[in-house]
């Protein structure tokens, strides 16, 4: 008996499909999403550390910071379209190639303006990574596990941060401070983009090994190489799911954007959904803690080396609410839990709004006394918790299949590409918001909570346990 290999369909009869070699494909996949994580992550530990080598203002500061994530927005706009017409693998291994010359243009700037240039070419990858992570992984994945199986996407990301965020803190502990040279002649903070590489080549070798997306296959006629996708992964009646494909599908001509259109202000009810799931996932300000976190937390008086490692522990903490969201997705449902993390982050936000809110200023900075100090930190990583077991892994799994087959690639990059907008939105006027005062700042995502646990109420559906072709 041969040992069956992830990207070489065994024909096989098997009711089930091979659920441990499913689990090992969308495990690559997902890796598009540890990238995702580790790219735009990585930025936290070199901000200062860019700032003072550039003497860069703060504006030009986040604008190089933001880069990524307007690169983030078009590569998410254009890869649907390009999925469809070349394949899910192969839009992989183009997104591996931009996070190998963002890996090496990044670590190799020679001014603030060029950095941000390979930020935004290394955004390119994060967004085409963004959208085809959750829709290969839905194609590939039984309807029983496909929620699990969906939330590895999360997973990847969150771990693809921490790992970002100990390779940060290890090479400012290495080095003394990341403005200090390490090694061959360059300082920490350029090897904190040069340590991309290994992912990324990890990402393009192990994506040319797993097979190609069944309904992509259908979809440009190829049935027996769907059939034989189908029948290793995903298992059953492998006939009736290509005649269900096929039915979906409902035409030969290629997907476009233009499906998208509709009678709600110009688009399908379904991708209005998807866009105000990405934008409300990042208006709660997630993303302010992994890009800003060590800025933040030095500003209230936590030296460098230890606001590095609380980040480290909040990125820990969202790695193990993750592993909660995978074990429970497919049993609690995936409204339940958005609806539990939209409450529980109204609660921690507007704890850290109270607590930034009421801190004296001292030297232009808010001085956390007494209580407020662990209530804060407290409030931060609880947040974190929230975010991790509810909107961070539910939403990507709900944009991975609650579009028809039809539109499920330009839906998700539409979606995709409002959340990178949206998340560029909360990281360029973070810092301006936290002039103004950080308890405002907070008070602003609080709102942000508060109208997302009414949106899930009013406009979201349970997915859990449906077909894809049932969409």
């Amino acid at each position: 008996m041969t040992t069956p290999v992830p990207g070489r369909p065994e024909q096989t009869d098997s009711p089930s499909g091979g659920t441990a070699q499913t689990v090992l494909v969308a495990m690559v996949a997902a890796l598009g999403g540890f990238l995702f994580g580790y790219d735009t992550a990585v930025i936290n530990g070199a901000v200062a550390a860019v700032s003072e080598t550039f003497r860069a203002s703060g504006f030009i500061l986040g604008l190089a910071v933001a880069a990524a994530l307007l690169g983030s927005a078009v590569g998410a706009w254009f890869a649907g379209p390009l999925a469809g017409g070349i394949g899910r693998v192969r839009v992989m291994v183009i997104a591996a190639g931009l996070f190998l010359a963002s890996a090496i243009g990044s670590g190799l700037a020679f001014s603030v303006w060029d950095l941000a240039l390979w930020r935004f070419i290394g955004g390119l990858g994060v967004g085409a990574a963004s959208v085809i992570a959750p829709a290969y992984i839905a194609e590939i994945s039984p309807a029983h596990m496909r929620g699990r199986l969906g939330s590895l996407q999360q997973l990847a990301i969150v771990s693809g941060i921490f790992v970002a965020l100990l390779v940060d803190y290890a090479l400012v502990a290495a080095a003394g401070t990341a403005t200090r040279e390490l090694w061959l002649g360059l300082d920490a903070w350029r090897w904190m983009f040069l340590s991309l590489l290994v992912p990324a080549l990890a990402y393009g070798t192990l994506a040319l090994q797993i097979p190609e997306s069944p309904r992509y296959l259908v979809a440009r006629g190829r049935l027996d190489e769907a059939g034989a996708v189908l029948r290793q992964y995903i298992g059953g009646d492998v006939d009736a799911k290509i005649r269900d494909i096929q039915r979906t599908l409902a035409s030969a001509r290629r997907a476009r954007l233009g499906d998208l259109r509709g009678p709600r202000l110009g688009l399908l009810p379904i991708v209005w959904v998807g866009i105000l799931l990405s934008i409300f996932q990042q208006f709660v300000g997630i993303n302010v803690i992994f890009y800003y976190s060590s800025v933040l937390w030095q500003a209230v008086g936590f030296s460098e080396r230890d606001s590095l490692m609380i980040t480290v522990i909040t990125s820990i903490t969202n790695i193990v609410t993750t592993l909660i969201a995978i074990a429970t997705i497919d049993r609690i449902g995936r409204k339940p839990l958005l609806l539990i993390g939209s409450t529980g982050m109204l609660i921690t936000l507007g704890t850290l709004a109270f607590t930034f809110g009421t801190a004296p200023i001292v030297h232009g900075r808010p001085a956390l006394e007494g209580v407020m100090s662990p209530l804060a930190l407290l409030a931060a990583n609880l947040f974190v918790v929230f975010f991790g077991l509810s909107w961070g892994p539910v939403v990507w799994v709900l944009l991975g299949e609650m579009f028809n087959n039809q539109i499920r690639a330009q839906g998700i990059a539409v979606a995709a590409a409002a959340q990178w907008l949206a998340n560029f939105a909360v990281s360029t006027t973070f810092p301006a918001l936290q002039q103004i005062g950080l308890g405002f700042a907070y008070g602003l995502y609080t709102l942000f909570a508060l109208l997302s646990l009414i949106f899930v109420l009013l406009a979201v559906r349970e997915t859990k346990g449906r077909e894809l072709e049932s969409m």
